[in-house]
Order: C-alpha cells, then sequence, then structure tokens
C-alpha cells in the first residue's frame, strides 16, 4: 500500500512539473519538496486534491497507530505496577491500612478514631484490639452490637481483670449495649488491656471463621505472635448495630455496615 502512494505521488509530482509555470495566477504550493512549481486553475483541482488527499489519509493513519502505542505502553506500565503491589505484601497492606484509617475515622455516625491489635500470648488464632468510638452523629446513640464479616451481630464483650479505679465491672461476660451510650461528639473505647494500655478491660476478640459469644469472625488476616513482624488484623466488612435517639424522644434501630475493610495495625506480642 505504502509503495503504490509513493509511485502515484511522483507521478504526481512528474506531471506538475511539465505544467506551464502560471506567474501570472496565485501561486498553490504543490508540496513541501516543490514549493515553486504553481499551474493553472483548472489543472490545481485535478491534479493537487489527489495528492493532498492522500497526504491526509497518510496522517491519520500515522496518528492511529501512535495512539495505539501509547495505549500499550499505558496499559503494560499499569500491570507491572499491579504485579509489584501483589508482590510485596507489605506495600498493598500498607495501602489498604492508610485507605481504611481514613475512612473509619470519619465515618458516620460511629467513627473509629483509633485502632491497634494484639495476637493473644501463646494463641496465633485470636487477635484482640483497641478501638476508641466516637459518635461523630448529630443524636445520642447506644451501640447494640458489632457485626463481622461472617455477618453474624454480636452482642458481648469479656473482662478478665477487674479495675475499681475506673468502674469496670468485675470479671465475667457483659452486653455492649449496657455500656456504650454516646451523647453527640462522646468517644467511648473497647480494648484488652494488653492491647490498649488503658484501665478499664472490655474485651472482644477477632477469629477468623464464624465466631460466637465475645469472638467477631470473619477476619481474613490477624496478628502474628511476634517481636519483629507482628502483621495486621483484617475484616473485609465491619459494622454497628445502634440506637439512635432523636429529638421526638423516638428511638431507631440501624445498621452501619463500612464500605471500606476494617485494617488494624497489630503491636508486638512479647
Amino acid at each position: 500500500m505504502g509503495s503504490k502512494m509513493r509511485a502515484q505521488g511522483a507521478t504526481q509530482l512528474s506531471l506538475l512539473r511539465s505544467s506551464t509555470y502560471c506567474p501570472g495566477n496565485r501561486p498553490e504550493t504543490i508540496a513541501r519538496a516543490e514549493p515553486r512549481f504553481c499551474c493553472a486553475p483548472e489543472r490545481c483541482d485535478v491534479l493537487v486534491a489527489p495528492l493532498f488527499a492522500q497526504q491526509k489519509e497518510g496522517l491519520a493513519g500515522q496518528g492511529a497507530t501512535e495512539y495505539l502505542v501509547l495505549l500499550a505502553v499505558v496499559l503494560i506500565v499499569a500491570l507491572v505496577s499491579v504485579a509489584l503491589l501483589g508482590f510485596f505484601p507489605g506495600m498493598a497492606s500498607d495501602a489498604q491500612y492508610t485507605q481504611s484509617q481514613t475512612y473509619w475515622s470519619s465515618a458516620q455516625p460511629i467513627a473509629i478514631t483509633e485502632s491497634l491489635a494484639r495476637a493473644s500470648s501463646g494463641v496465633a488464632t485470636e487477635s484482640w484490639p483497641y478501638f476508641r468510638f466516637r459518635n461523630s452523629g448529630a443524636y445520642p446513640i447506644r451501640i447494640t452490637g458489632l457485626i463481622g464479616s461472617d455477618g453474624i451481630k454480636h452482642t458481648q464483650f469479656v473482662v478478665w481483670t477487674t479495675s475499681a479505679a475506673c468502674g469496670t465491672p468485675t470479671a465475667g461476660i457483659y452486653n455492649i449495649t449496657d455500656f456504650f451510650y454516646m451523647a453527640p461528639g462522646e468517644e467511648k473505647y473497647m480494648g484488652w488491656l494488653g492491647t490498649s494500655g488503658q484501665p478499664c478491660e472490655k474485651a472482644v476478640g477477632f477469629v477468623a471463621g464464624v465466631a460466637s459469644s465475645y469472638y467477631v469472625g470473619g477476619a481474613t488476616s490477624l496478628c502474628t505472635i511476634s517481636t519483629t513482624q507482628p502483621g495486621m488484623m483484617v475484616l473485609p466488612t465491619f459494622g454497628f448495630e445502634y440506637i439512635e435517639y432523636l429529638d421526638n424522644n423516638q428511638q431507631i434501630t440501624k445498621r452501619q455496615i463500612g464500605a471500606k475493610p476494617l485494617v488494624v495495625k497489630c503491636r508486638e506480642t512479647t
């Protein structure tokens, strides 16, 4: 196709060269290589138009080819980036952790402003988190349950150690609804003493698979027993069930399921 077009262009230029030079007429540029040739108007319509049409067709084809090459380069770069993120798990986890923290710290009406987790010493199948919850909504709320990735609502927490200094109940299992009423802007925490360092212990454990009682299930990643690489605790979905108290004394039970996974950084296990 290219050799045929070049032959046609050469023929047309040869015809132009053999045409009469017309200094009295308006010059018409025939080709970039032959700017001094011109022709009578009746011959220019016949000879020049096909030549220009072929040049435009060639330029259009060249532009389409360059676009396809550029698109291929962009796709290759994107595929390499995805492959690198998958090859280096730490990079992917850090990015996911940042997205999770940004989302949950501004979630409504229940935000998680602080989080940390730790493997249970000697039990690698359990992770114990520390959460600080904030009522970021406009009405008072009462948290009645935590919803794990297994879809089960968990309504209880456990206390192992009694601390009279902060009013923690004696060791036993208690209902979340009795302790997590929050006015707008108020914060309360839930955590294991070995994780948060807070004096009051109201703890729930996270496990993989389906759990019960004060164990929240469905985690796809748990903390590891390590002093150097404790890892991340990850729940693909997480949420709350709560009661919202409106101005007209109306109470509405609602659920808040996060649009982002819950990713919590683990601390070392000694």
